[in-house]
């Protein structure tokens, strides 16, 4: 690596009980139970494959290692989507007055509901998988969107967009004040902002994005339980604004308590908000600010997500600001596993946790971070691949060629 390391804030209070830590019922199973039968009612639906990968479980000294890869979801290379369906879906019941048993994919394609419903657009900012999803759910469902991108976003992601039949561009701001743009176009053009962070006075619909994250640990806990395993002993989350990470550590603190498993957050060293909010030691989110230039474009965003920050500040373990390098390792080791273990092709986002593991568990200069997280023989790790190649010329470019820059 060249010449930068992972660096890492602790968090001493995590296992400590408190009436003053986060609420975790917005993402716990008994209110996710609408969220997991509207995603199976769509004809694409297929649970994404939970990879065991056992022999690099065994070279790098410990017990398990899975990896959830969302390369799969509903053709679209990544997970996003099961955020922006759920939140487009729910928008639709909340402002029709349905039940949820009416929230399923062929109930909301009814003509008598885009009837009563009327012409629709819905707007969000993106580095390229969240929109992608957007488009694709408003076009399922007869719906209209239109989808901004920060400067620096991947021209092949711009066209995927395009391809679900949304108006999209690229702006020449940085992802947080794409995001404040298209909020104000909303507001102006009377169209239905949907993005996934929150901030005062915009909360319900990042958390139905949130809620609708969670069918992919649904199903992971499934899958853990055909294998015989109750639950991960450590989740390695990579995070943006927050919205993934926390939707996932905040379900398996409602479901476990102080028996979840240990948590580390990872961030790109460019854009690690949740990282340096964490490190002022105030209990609120910081913005960073800049160019957050990271090749870990779905993470390369500066200011944490209201709702996300609590979960995160509360029950994790660990934050770490990982450079570049580390993503890319990730994305090397998944595509060219140890014979036995299958493929995974990881992108940029989505590799990061494979990369932050091998590093810690075989490097001397890490040995600390891997004592603080209790890493050993006996530690079931599970990590989310939550995107593939969705930019494959610099998929390639990264795997191919050791110094990718």
């Amino acid at each position: 690596m060249k010449n930068q390391t992972i660096k890492i804030v602790e968090n001493s209070s995590s296992r400590e009980k408190s009436a003053e830590k986060a609420n975790t019922q917005i993402l716990s199973p008994l209110n996710l139970e609408s969220v997991y039968r509207f995603h199976k009612s769509f004809p694409q639906y297929k649970p994404t494959p939970l990879h065991a990968l056992d022999q690099f479980a065994k070279t790098i000294g410990v017990k398990n290692v899975l990896v959830k890869d969302e390369s799969y979801r509903f053709g679209l290379n990544a997970f996003k989507v099961l955020g922006g369906a759920y939140a487009v879906a729910r928008y639709i019941v909340e402002t029709l007055g349905l039940n949820d048993d009416e929230m399923t994919f062929e109930s909301l394609k009814k003509s008598d509901v885009k009837e009563r419903l009327g012409d629709v657009t819905f707007v969000t900012a993106t580095d390229g998988n969240h929109g992608r999803g957007v488009a694709w759910a408003a076009s399922q469902l007869g719906q209209k969107s239109l989808i901004f991108m920060p400067k620096g976003s991947s021209e092949i992601r711009l066209q995927n967009i395009r391809k679900e039949g949304a108006e999209a561009s690229i702006l020449d701001v940085n992802y947080d004040d794409a995001v404040r743009f298209a909020t104000k176009y909303a507001e102006e053009n009377n169209g239905i902002f949907v993005q996934d962070t929150a901030w005062d006075g915009y909360e319900d619909i990042p958390t139905w994005i949130m809620q609708g994250y969670t069918t992919l640990v649904q199903e992971a806990v499934e899958q853990m339980h055909e294998r015989n395993i109750i639950k991960p002993t450590h989740i390695l989350l990579q995070a943006g604004v927050g919205s993934f990470a926390s939707s996932v550590l905040g379900y398996f603190a409602d479901v476990y308590g102080d028996k979840r498993p240990i948590c580390a957050i990872l961030e790109p060293d460019q854009a690690a908000c949740i990282y340096e909010s964490v490190k002022a030691g105030d209990g609120l989110p910081h913005a960073v600010t800049g160019d957050l230039n990271t090749i870990m474009a779905g993470l390369a965003c500066g200011e944490p997500s209201t709702i996300s920050w609590n979960i995160l500040r509360d029950y994790a373990e660990m934050y770490a600001s990982c450079p570049d390098e580390v993503s890319a390792l990730g994305m090397r080791v998944l595509g060219n596993p140890i014979k036995g273990d299958p493929q995974v092709i990881s992108g940029e986002s989505g590799a990061v946790g494979m990369g932050f593991l091998k590093l810690v568990m075989e490097k001397e200069c890490y040995e600390s971070i891997r004592e603080k997280l209790q890493l050993d023989a006996n530690s079931i790790v599970l990590i989310i691949s939550t995107e593939g190649d969705t930019d494959p010329a610099h998929y390639r470019k990264v795997v191919w060629n050791e110094d990718y820059r």
